[in-house]
């Protein structure tokens, strides 16, 4: 018996043993090629198994197997997979994953990406497995909403209507760019997101740049800059399907497929979708087809050639006008109420609706001279087509009517119910029993088509080992074409407009241009240079240069005959300029600190120049706006811990205010009114905790105190014979900016329940939000603060799960925001009193929901 249990003692001793040698410990560093830094998150799995782990914020891992010997597999979104071998305990060192898009990499050179603890600015950046987890049924700016500083909404509520304000700047001071390629309006610098629909569908990646940010181009980042990044052409061959159902019928499908690298150094990646749906908020039904192709050539190892075509043609009702909170709740539909729309013939029609074309083309050439400098060029054009709908009423007399009819389309005497839909088929019985007099009243729509080409060219070469130059040539040629047109008589056969003097008449039928058009010209030659020095891995440095001339010409087609001298202007050439420099030193692995300083002055927008939209009434001494920007930044890196803290101080000064006057009984001249100034500054917090291997708590607090800072009065405007004609009062001193909440905070979770299979649930909290206003109405000393909306906070949550179909990769995705139907306001205008009772406001949307789901092949 006693050598029977010795034996067993053994036999035990010996399994162990053997099990325990037959155990590996696996680690290692993980970093993609294109920028060479770590990419934290990767996930690394045992081949045949469920046993993986992920990634620190450094990108090392460590992986325990239950064998001796075996594969790995490594896997990041946006990178090709990469198997490896082990045998035994192995140190694999830095393994480095290959982009899984070709020409990702000589993209982001033109696109100014910054990386992570190197480049001085504060960034955040959204990759494409979270745009399209997050993204649901939700604006695309508002996938950033977590972000610290940014304050997202829908606005109106339709569909591509969503905004977005960075460190209380809204985007006209907020540079976005596309590929590297600015795409704020070349007229007033304003972002229409529905231009861009579908644009989610093939975004790489995505990354706000707080702050003065990293581009080198001369662009209005004085909030910072939102840098897209679309993807270019799949390396390995392959496709999906997808579709994506939500509330309030909305409905998308969409297509993409990828032919691969192929033998001949040819790979193409083609897209499409299609979404429609009947919008959350009363009238605002909408369509849109978006599609994205690229075809890249690897022509030999000095050149590659990039071609790349996506937009979106879309139309969408819209909710043009806030209303007092007193409307919504008198109204049936609540916080869906919309006085935008009505039926007509028992069809929904719109007074407000928008519709736009807007192809983006670009052909990019990247060109290794040798293995120290390249050259990556980037020629794109834009071709925009379309405008938004509104009312448009007769110039002539209409009999039994006073005014010229546009009073129909809000007197509640021609709603369907007090606060319901428009009754379109009385305002059509009533242009028919006009008869000889045309109809009273009609819709337009208001064109702004555009013709827009431009080269962006950047030199990049390494001078020696620490020191790299870059530097390059931005050239934008804009034509904006701008009249409106008659879309629907109701009824009438024509319609009187007298605004065209080439039209003695006045008589305008559908599709003829009626009150204005006019072309707008902008020209832009920019140059720009940088030096990055890098003394040694822990401490980079870099100083920029830019400066840029712009030129505005008018020419108008109404208010002039062709003869008339008057009818094109002269160019108008503002410069610009900027300077900005940065350190970041990495004390430790763990710990970095930088900073950051900036100043440029930014040119008058076209507006600004001609004010009074005629060729007569000329501001050619426009003043440019001045902007200082200071930031100091700190980050830690530890195992379990990654976190920022930065504090940021703005001074916006001379912001573009212009007072007219008269000059003579013919002449108009215009005061250019300095002083308007304002100051943002604040501090951001954003960390991320890994509490185990399979959860991750995000979070972010943003404190912002932005105000405008000193009153402007008594400024005596004078005229030629220096006697005063006016006198300027501005009482806007300590007066907080409006529009977006200076307070933001988020708290998010993030667990994955299995190698494909993840859940997120995220709190957005909402304060010191106070209603928009125009500081130029302020003239009274003494009047309160612009109102202020109530705080808010909203909890979204979504899933995700992968797995396989047969031969094919499937995954589905559900999503829900505000989930427990929070009813807030997000968007104020002030009002008479600057109190609830006045402001003019929009609702956030209540609960929605999206389920998706995709399949690879």
């Amino acid at each position: 018996m006693k050598k029977i249990s010795k034996c067993l003692l053994v036999f035990v001793v010996l399994l162990c043993t053997t099990f325990a040698f037959s155990q590996s410990t696996i680690t290692g560093k993980i970093v993609g090629s294109d920028m060479n830094e770590p990419l934290p998150g990767a996930n690394i799995i045992v081949k045949g198994t469920s046993n993986g782990t992920n990634t620190d914020f450094d990108g090392n891992f460590t992986l325990k197997t239950q064998s001796n010997s075996g594969e790995i597999v490594i896997t990041f979104v946006g990178y090709n997979s990469q198997t490896i071998a082990f045998s035994g305990d192995q140190d694999l060192g830095t393994i480095t994953l290959t982009p899984s898009e070709v020409g990702l990499q000589e993209v982001q050179i033109i696109a100014s990406v910054a990386v992570d603890r190197k480049t001085p600015v504060a960034v955040s950046t959204v990759r494409a497995a979270d745009i399209q987890l997050k993204l649901g049924t939700q604006e695309f700016p508002e996938v950033l909403k977590s972000t610290p500083g940014v304050y997202a909404t829908k606005s109106g509520g339709g569909f591509g209507d969503g905004r977005i304000n960075l460190r209380g700047f809204n985007s006209e001071n907020v540079a976005v760019m596309i590929n590297g390629v600015p795409v704020n309006d070349m007229e007033n610098g304003q972002v229409y997101w529905s231009n861009w629909a579908g644009l989610g569908d093939v975004t790489s990646s995505m990354q706000v740049q707080r702050g003065l940010g990293a581009a080198r181009v001369a662009v209005p980042s004085v909030g910072g800059t939102i840098n897209i990044l679309s993807k270019t052409t799949d390396a390995e061959a392959g496709g999906n399907v997808l579709t994506t159902l939500g509330n309030d019928g909305y409905r998308k499908f969409g297509v993409t497929y990828s032919t691969g690298l192929m033998k001949n150094g040819f790979a193409a990646t083609v897209s499409a979708a299609k979404t429609d749906g009947d919008g959350y908020v009363r009238g605002t039904q909408f369509n849109a087809v978006s599609y994205f192709l690229n075809v890249s050539k690897q022509i030999n190892d000095q050149h590659k050639l990039s071609f790349t075509a996506f937009g979106a043609k879309q139309r969408h009702g819209q909710r043009q006008n806030r209303h007092l909170i007193e409307t919504y709740r008198q109204s049936e539909d609540g916080i869906k109420y919309n006085s935008d729309w009505g039926y007509k013939n028992g069809q929904v029609t719109f007074i407000e609706d928008n519709f736009y074309h807007k192809p983006q083309i670009s052909l990019n050439h990247y060109w290794d001279l040798n293995e120290n400098t390249s050259i990556s060029t980037a020629a794109y054009v834009s071709f925009g087509s379309g405008g938004g709908g509104g009312t448009l009423g007769s110039d002539a007399e209409t009999p039994g009517f006073e005014g010229d009819g546009r009073f129909k389309f809000t007197s509640s005497d021609y709603r369907i119910g007090e606060f319901g839909p428009l009754d379109f088929d009385r305002i059509v019985d009533e242009n028919i029993a006009h008869g000889a007099n045309g109809s009273s009243a009609a819709l337009r729509a208001s064109r702004n088509d555009h013709n827009w080409y431009g080269v962006l060219s950047t030199l990049k070469s390494d001078l020696s080992e620490d020191l790299v130059l870059l530097a390059g040539l931005d050239y934008r040629n804009y034509k904006g074409i701008h009249f409106r047109e008659v879309t629907d008589l109701l009824g009438g056969q024509f319609i009187i407009n007298e605004d065209n003097v080439n039209n003695p008449t006045g008589i305008a039928r559908v599709g003829d241009k009626v009150s204005y058009y006019n072309d707008g010209l902008v020209g832009w030659l920019g140059a720009f240079a940088q030096l990055e020095y890098d003394v040694n891995e822990n401490f980079n440095t870099f100083i920029s240069l830019n400066a840029s001339n712009t030129s505005y010409k008018r020419v108008d087609y109404f208010l002039y005959t062709p003869d008339d001298p008057l009818r094109e202007t002269d160019r108008y050439n503002f410069f610009g300029f900027g300077a900005k420099g940065g350190a970041n030193y990495r004390i430790t692995g763990n710990h970095n600190v930088f900073v950051n300083l900036g100043y440029f002055e930014k040119a008058a927008d076209f507006d600004a120049v001609f004010p009074n939209f005629n060729n007569e009434d000329i501001n050619d001494d426009a003043e440019n706006q001045k902007i200082l920007s200071f930031e100091l930044g700190y980050g830690f890196r530890g195992e379990k811990l990654s976190a920022n803290v930065n504090l940021y101080r703005t001074s916006w000064r001379d912001r573009t205010e212009t007072i007219p006057f008269q000059l003579s009984e013919d002449e108009t001249g215009f005061a250019n009114i300095l002083g308007v100034n304002a100051i943002h500054q604040g501090i951001e917090v954003d960390f991320v905790y890994k509490a185990t291997d399979k959860l991750d708590i995000t979070g972010m607090v943003s404190l912002g105190d932005w105000r405008w800072e000193d009153d402007v009065t008594g400024v005596q405007i004078l005229d030629e014979e220096q006697d005063v004609v006016d006198t300027v009062d501005l009482f806007i001193k300590d007066t907080p900016v409006g529009d977006a909440a200076q307070t933001t905070m988020a708290l998010g979770a993030n667990y994955r329940l299995g190698a494909k299979t993840r859940l997120t649930v995220d709190y957005n909290y909402f304060d010191n939000l106070y209603a928009d206003f125009d500081p130029s109405d302020r003239g009274t000393e003494g009047a309160p603060d612009p109102w202020k909306v109530p705080a808010y906070g909203i909890f979204d949550t979504a899933i995700s799960h992968g797995f396989s179909f047969g031969e094919f990769d499937a995954t589905l995705t559900a999503r829900m925001n505000n989930v427990f139907n929070t009813e807030y306001i997000a968007d104020a205008l002030d009002g008479t009193g600057s109190n609830a009772e006045t402001a003019l406001v929009y609702y956030g949307f209540g609960r929605t929901f999206s389920v998706g789901a995709k399949l690879q092949f």
